[in-house]
C-alpha cells in the first residue's frame, strides 16, 4: 500500500458547487478510494500534483484560484470536473460566472 501511495498524483479538491459534493462523496467509506491509495488527496496545493476544480467559478472566487495554482510544485496538473468549470454550465449567461477555468489558468 506505501507503494501505491507514494507514486499517485497527490490531488488537491478545490470545490465550488454541486459538483463538489459528487466528488467528495467519490472518497468517502462505500468507495474508499483513499485508503487503498487510488486517489490520495494532499493537504495543501504545496503537496499536490493534480488540482480538481468541481463546480461553477464565478467572478469572486476566479482569484483564489490562480494563487493556488501557483502553489503547486512542478509537473502541475488540472482536471476541470463537469460543464460548470469548463464553459459556465447552465449559469453561461450569469454576469458572475467566469466562462471557463481555463480563462484564468
Amino acid at each position: 500500500l506505501n507503494w501505491g501511495r507514494r507514486y499517485s498524483l497527490w490531488c488537491f479538491n478545490f470545490g465550488l458547487a454541486c459538483c463538489a459534493i459528487e466528488s467528495i462523496a467519490a472518497s468517502m467509506a462505500k468507495h474508499d478510494s483513499i485508503r487503498m491509495g487510488v486517489i490520495p488527496f494532499a493537504t495543501g496545493p504545496r503537496r499536490a500534483d493534480l488540482m480538481i476544480v468541481p463546480g461553477t467559478v464565478t467572478d469572486k472566487m476566479a482569484p483564489a484560484v490562480k494563487p493556488l495554482y501557483e502553489q503547486m510544485p512542478e509537473p502541475k496538473y488540472v482536471i476541470s470536473f463537469g460543464a460548470c468549470p469548463n464553459s459556465g454550465g447552465p449559469y453561461w449567461d450569469s454576469y458572475s460566472v467566469t466562462k471557463g477555468v481555463d480563462q484564468i489558468i
